[in-house]
């Protein structure tokens, strides 16, 4: 028995599938161990230390983060809402039973109507993770507001930063999924337009999450801030004890001592 098209269904999809996999599983294990070589480790990087600025900033500064906490949760609800629309949409084509639009002799494999419901189902469950992972984005953005805009101090740093950065990494996770229905649409076109995404998008993904980038330490020390202003102010209360002459010299030091 010869090699059919009907079998390149059997070959370059399971290997399409692969090598996604592999790829985030290598990206995974970077992540975890490496994080400064991934695009989202090095914005966990800043996040965290974007959250230690706010809460110990001006209040002022509060209203600012409160408008980009809830910029992020209008898109994970907008994105939530496409994916499950998407749901809707394939769950209605499904249930059409007379429906062969994608049956065509210009489709190089498998057009049998069982592998055309594989198709569906593995589409409706990418769609289904994505509405999931950015639901659970938002609901963590949410908490981070709550959060951040508690009148009390004694919130502790970490778990506003562990809001936000669970809620980035369930919208990675989302944009993940949504990445492989994707390539799954491409799937009702044959099995090699279907694998030659895959190739693309991994090559593309690779140039995405890969970080060169060295991570800066800020320093942020609300301690370092009032000890300097505590030096100001008795620096200026010697100075207005002293007379005008020695006030003359006084200044004239510390400019020197400045532009050293």
């Amino acid at each position: 028995m010869g090699f059919e098209k009907e079998d390149l269904d059997m070959v370059l999809v399971p290997s399409g599938l692969l090598i996604m996999f592999v790829y985030h599983l290598q990206l995974l294990y970077r992540y975890l161990r490496k994080p400064h070589t991934t695009v989202m480790g090095f914005e966990n990087f800043n996040k965290r230390f974007w959250v230690r600025a706010i809460l110990q900033g001006e209040k002022r500064d509060v209203s600012t983060c409160l408008m980009v906490i809830s910029s992020n949760t209008s898109a994970a609800t907008f994105l939530a809402t496409v994916s499950l629309t998407l749901c809707s949409l394939i769950g209605a084509w499904i249930s059409n039973t007379n429906n062969n639009g994608f049956v065509s002799d210009l489709i190089y494999g498998d057009t049998r109507a069982t592998t055309l419901s594989i198709k569906y189902i593995s589409l409706l469950i990418c769609f289904l993770l994505a509405f999931s992972c950015f639901i659970q984005s938002a609901r963590h953005f949410v908490h981070a507001n709550y959060l951040i805009s508690t009148p009390s101090s004694s919130i502790p740093p970490k778990s506003v930063e562990l809001a936000v950065i669970r809620g980035g990494d369930f919208w990675s996770v989302g944009l993940r999924a949504l990445y492989f229905a994707l390539n799954l649409l491409l799937w009702f076109f044959g099995p090699i337009p279907m694998f030659i995404g895959y190739i693309s998008m991994v090559s593309f993904l690779h140039y995405l999450d890969s970080n060169t980038m060295p991570l800066i330490e800020h320093e942020f020390d609300g301690s370092q801030v009032v000890e300097k202003v505590e030096q100001r102010v008795s620096e200026m209360a010697m100075a207005v004890r002293m007379p005008s002459r020695q006030i003359f010299f006084f200044f004239c030091q510390k400019f020197i001592r400045f532009i050293k």
